[in-house]
C-alpha cells in the first residue's frame, strides 16, 4: 500500500436469499477445489438442532462462538448448518423451518486483502463488519441489532482472528460477552421474554494421512531460503539427542525445525538490534534441559520489540498482551492510510497529494512489523514436544513459512498444502447468559469477565479430545 486511501465506510449487511442458496449449492465443490478439506464431521449436533427449534419458535436468541485455527474455518461451520444440522433434524422428526443460516461478525480488514468480491458476498449473506482496534460505534450497533433481532442466530470468533493452532486458545476478547448482556438487555426493554446463549463451538483439523514426505520437502524449501545446509548432514550440528527422541518418525526432522527456527531468530534479532537500534535482553544459557524454554524468552523478547518499533512510529504506548497491541497498532495504520480527516482527495493540490501517500506508505512498512508478531502470538516454543503429532509439527512449520513469505515479500495467504484434512467440529453446552443477568447489573465488568473466561474454558473442552 503506497498511496492514500478514502475512509473505510461501513459495509452494511443485506442478506440476500438467492446468494445464499447460489453459495451454499456452490459449497461442497469449493470445499473439493479450493481447499484441503476432505472430510467434515461433528458431534453433538443435536445441541444446535434444539437451539434453532427454539430460535424459531421465537423462545431464545443465540450466539455461536466458535475457535479460529484456520482460514477455512467458515467452510467448515457453512457445512454445519447447511448440511449437518438439517441432517440430523431430519433424522431426529424435528421440522426447521428453511434456511439453516447465521448472521457473522468479521474483521473490517478481510476485504481490503480478500478483495470487493467478498466484501460484496459477506455483505449478502448477511454479514457485519466490526474493526478490532478501536471503538466502533457503527458496527457494533449493527451486530447488536442483529443479535437481538434479526431472522437468523449470530455467529462470531471471541479470538478475533486465526492463531495457526489446533490445540492452542488465544485469549479470548470481551467483547462477544458484552454483546450478549447487550442482547439481555435489549430483549427486557423491549419487554420480550426470549432467553440468550453463548454456544461454544470447538474445531480441529487432522491429516488424513500423516505428511511427513511433504514436511520434509517444505522443510528443504526453508531452509534453503534462509541460509542454511539441507538437511543436517553434520551431526555436530544437531540438538542434543535427548531432546527429541520421543518424536515419531524421526528426531532428525525436530532437530531440523529447531535449528531452522533458531537460525532464523537470531537473523531477526541482529536485524532488529542493527537497522533499529534495540536492545535485546541477554539469553539464559543454552543446556539439554532449558533449550526450548530459552527459545521461547528469546522469541517473546523479539515479538515485544518489533512490535515498540511501529508503535515509536505511531507514537504508541506499549500496553496490553500482544494481542492488544497489534490490534491498536492495525487501526493506527489504517488511520494513516485510509484517511476520515480528508472528505474528498481529488481536491488536494500535488503537494498535499504526495505528503498524505508518503504517509501511508510509512504506515503500510511499520505495519509489516505488526504482521510478524501477529503470525506469532501464540507460539510458545515447547508446543511439538509437549505432543508430538504430525500437526504440531506441521502447524509451527507452516508459521515459519507465513514469517518468510512476509519477509521475502509473498503473499502468506497462499499457504501450501500439505495434505488432505479432516475437521471436526464438537458443539459445546450452552452458556446462559440470560441468568447472569442479575450479576451483570452489580459489577457490568466482572460479569463480562467471569463469562468470557467461561466461554475460555468451554472452548478448551472442546478441543480436549
Amino acid at each position: 500500500m503506497n498511496q492514500v486511501q478514502p475512509r473505510l465506510e461501513f459495509i452494511p449487511p443485506a442478506f440476500n436469499p438467492l446468494v445464499l442458496r447460489c453459495t451454499e449449492l456452490l459449497l461442497p465443490f469449493w470445499l473439493r477445489y479450493q481447499t484441503a478439506i476432505g472430510e467434515i464431521t461433528a458431534e453433538n449436533v443435536e445441541v444446535l438442532v434444539d437451539l434453532y427449534r427454539q430460535f424459531q419458535a421465537g423462545k431464545i436468541r443465540f450466539l455461536m462462538a466458535f475457535r479460529h485455527p484456520s482460514t477455512e474455518d467458515p467452510f467448515s461451520l457453512m457445512y454445519l448448518l447447511w448440511k449437518l444440522v438439517p441432517r440430523v433434524a431430519k433424522k431426529q422428526g424435528v421440522f426447521l423451518k428453511y434456511p439453516i443460516h447465521a448472521h457473522f461478525i468479521y474483521d473490517r480488514g478481510i476485504p481490503l486483502w480478500a478483495g470487493s468480491s467478498v466484501s460484496w458476498l459477506y455483505s449478502q449473506l448477511g454479514g457485519t463488519p466490526i474493526h478490532r482496534g478501536k471503538l466502533d460505534r457503527v458496527g457494533l450497533r449493527s451486530a447488536r441489532d442483529l443479535f437481538a433481532n434479526a431472522p437468523f442466530p449470530m455467529m462470531a470468533s471471541p479470538e478475533g482472528a486465526t492463531n495457526g493452532h489446533n490445540e492452542i486458545i488465544s485469549p479470548l476478547e470481551p467483547g462477544i460477552a458484552q454483546m450478549a448482556f447487550w442482547c439481555v438487555e435489549d430483549l427486557l426493554k423491549a419487554e420480550r421474554q426470549e432467553q440468550v446463549f453463548i454456544v461454544p463451538i470447538g474445531i480441529k483439523y487432522q491429516y488424513t494421512e500423516s505428511p511427513w514426505k511433504s514436511l520434509e520437502k517444505l522443510m528443504s524449501e526453508l531452509e534453503i531460503d534462509s541460509g542454511l545446509p539441507v538437511g543436517m548432514k553434520d551431526q555436530t550440528e544437531a540438538i542434543n539427542e535427548d531432546l527429541s527422541s520421543i518424536l515419531h518418525p524421526s528426531s532428525l526432522l525436530y532437530r531440523r525445525l529447531y535449528r531452522l527456527g533458531e537460525h532464523i531468530l537470531t537473523l531477526m534479532e541482529d536485524f532488529y538490534i542493527r537497522f533499529y537500534h534495540q536492545t535485546l535482553p541477554k539469553a539464559p544459557e543454552i543446556s539439554t534441559e532449558n533449550a526450548n524454554e530459552v527459545l521461547a524468552i528469546r522469541l517473546k523478547a523479539l515479538l515485544d520489540v518489533a512490535l515498540q518499533v511501529a508503535e515509536k512510529s505511531f507514537n504508541l504506548p506499549a500496553k496490553g498482551s500482544l494481542i492488544d497491541r497489534c490490534r491498536r497498532l492495525e487501526q493506527a495504520g489504517w488511520d494513516w492510510i485510509y484517511r476520515e480527516d480528508i472528505k474528498n482527495l481529488e481536491a488536494l493540490s500535488p503537494l498535499e497529494r504526495g505528503l498524505a501517500d508518503r504517509i501511508a506508505e510509512e504506515a503500510a512498512l511499520r505495519m509489516w512489523h505488526m504482521r510478524l508478531v501477529e503470525s506469532f502470538v501464540a507460539v510458545t516454543g515447547s508446543y511439538v514436544l509437549e505432543k508430538p503429532t504430525v500437526e504440531r509439527f506441521a502447524e509451527t512449520t507452516l508459521l515459519l513459512w507465513d514469517m518468510l513469505t512476509r519477509i521475502k515479500g509473498g503473499n502468506p495467504f497462499g499457504r501450501p498444502r500439505l495434505g488432505k484434512q479432516k475437521v471436526k467440529i464438537t458443539l459445546g453446552e450452552p452458556i446462559s447468559v440470560s441468568s447472569q443477568w442479575d450479576a451483570y447489573q452489580t459489577s457490568r465488568r466482572k460479569a463480562v469477565a467471569d463469562l468470557t473466561q467461561n466461554l475460555q474454558n468451554a472452548l478448551q473442552d472442546s478441543i480436549a479430545n
